[in-house]
């Protein structure tokens, strides 16, 4: 009886730990991955991508490697309470997307020079551009900030801009 009076207060109490003070969700340990994010549109058939980065007197140059991008298309649920169990299928996008993993990455001004290849080798994409990362919040901004990030936007075309 003991035991189970002692576990029904350890459930109550944790069910009352989704909530922090003031009404508002707690803080989670989500981590952010810092470093600068690819994304390369449909109809640019790339094979590789390589990403230098300069910032403080020294450069460094990352591979990066490509996925397959993806997009929710058809949904469904099994009933409309918020419990329910609901599906989505994915379909290629014709895109594709990547990320260099930079720990050092500064939260200033960066020159990055991002270059694209095809199968054969030949340059598909290729630009020298300042960045500035900015730091994530992947728990909004009342949570404090995680690694700083920035993200570049290569067209079907090839040109290479940075995500607003």
């Amino acid at each position: 009886m003991r035991s189970t009076a002692l576990l029904a207060l350890l459930l109550v109490s944790s069910c009352g730990a989704s909530v922090g003070s003031g009404g508002q969700p707690p803080c989670t340990e989500i981590g952010v991955r810092v470093g600068i994010g690819v994304d390369i549109g449909a109809g640019l058939a790339a094979e590789a991508a390589t990403l230098r980065t300069c910032w403080g007197g020294s450069c460094r140059t990352y591979p990066i490697e490509l996925f397959q991008s993806t997009a929710a298309t058809d949904s469904t649920c099994a009933g409309e309470r918020p419990d329910d169990v609901c599906s989505a299928r994915l379909r290629p996008t014709g895109g594709q997307h990547g990320f260099a993993d930079i720990a050092d990455l500064p939260q200033r001004p960066v020159e990055v020079t991002l270059t694209v290849t095809g199968g054969d080798g030949e340059r598909l994409a290729h630009r020298t551009l300042s960045v500035t990362p900015t730091p994530q919040y992947p728990n909004g901004p009342d949570c404090g900030a995680g690694g700083p990030q920035a993200n570049l936007v290569v067209d079907s075309r090839g040109r290479i801009s940075e995500r607003a």
